[in-house]
């Protein structure tokens, strides 16, 4: 059992941080983006984690990945023993993004706080720039960190991309899909959180789930397909960890799917369920440690 559990309140405050302090934070705010890694760095070092800011370049502005690690140098000397758990912190033009993707990042803080003590070579990183017209280009966040690891000869055992994690609803036929077929497989409520991987990253999403099912009562589903075939399942940053031969894996309520929010100004912070939300980072957590015990 897990010593501590995800709070609700602190991934409730930083959704309402971002989505309605902050709101709409697309590539045409290059300074308020800079404002937000700022924030997201110092919370990071407030749980003793290593934070380095790491700059890049895009149409002549400087945007920046925040990347925090366990204070130990020593556990990255094994350069293949690694795990990246990322979410980005940008989001489209017109919408405040507490789903897409104030709740990954909220997620990836409240992980880094129950993890900042755990004896395991973990980086977490907060993205910029993961939303079009930058998604699927070499300027993306992810895939500039990704480049770099690999041109380190840094052999992660994966990447947990938490993408949308905060939307759920119990009602009958509330959660869609791309193909008929999966109605017959998969719930009918959105009220699950999902796994989804590349062929290559089926052992990856196996261990994940079933480090998660140990760790929390809420519903976990998988699906692992070959890249592109099926719509939005690799609309996220775990792409670019893919295209650098990397297994990842997408955590996610599902987005449009499910959502009805999804990229519109009405992903708005009240339309989360922070007590699922909670349980999805407590499956994390322990996921997380399972990851480096078996």
């Amino acid at each position: 059992m897990l010593k501590e559990k995800a709070n609700p309140e602190n991934l409730k405050k930083w959704v309402y941080f971002l989505a309605k302090e902050i709101g709409p934070r697309s590539v045409y705010y290059p300074k308020l983006l800079s404002k937000v890694a700022e924030s997201i760095a110092k919370e990071l070092e407030s749980f003793g984690l290593i934070v380095n800011l790491k700059d890049f370049t895009y149409r002549e502005h400087q945007y920046y990945n925040v990347e925090a690690l366990i204070n130990n140098k020593d556990l990255y000397n094994n350069k293949k023993n690694q795990v990246v758990i990322g979410a980005h912190y940008d989001t489209v033009k017109h919408s405040p993004g507490a789903d897409d993707n104030a709740s990954g990042v909220a997620g990836l803080i409240e992980l880094s706080r129950l993890l900042c003590n755990f004896d395991a070579p973990i980086r977490f990183v907060a993205f910029s720039l993961e939303e079009p017209p930058v998604f699927g280009t070499q300027f993306m966040g992810s895939y500039v960190y990704a480049k770099s690891l690999r041109e380190s000869k840094i052999k992660l055992k994966g990447m947990i991309c938490l993408e949308m994690l905060g939307y759920f609803c119990d009602k009958n036929n509330s959660q869609r899909y791309p193909i008929d077929l999966m109605k017959r497989i998969y719930p009918d409520k959105g009220n699950f959180i999902a796994l989804i991987g590349n062929l290559r990253s089926r052992k990856w999403t196996k261990l994940i789930k079933e480090g998660f099912k140990k760790g929390t009562d809420l519903g976990v589903e998988s699906l692992n397909v070959p890249t592109g075939i099926i719509v939005g399942t690799d609309l996220s940053d775990h792409k670019s960890f893919n295209a650098f031969g990397y297994n990842a894996v997408m955590v996610t309520d599902t987005a449009f799917y499910r959502n009805p929010n999804y990229h519109r100004p009405t992903d708005l912070p009240h339309t989360l369920d922070y007590e699922k939300f909670a349980k999805v980072i407590d499956g994390l957590n322990n996921a997380v440690r399972y990851i480096f015990n078996n």
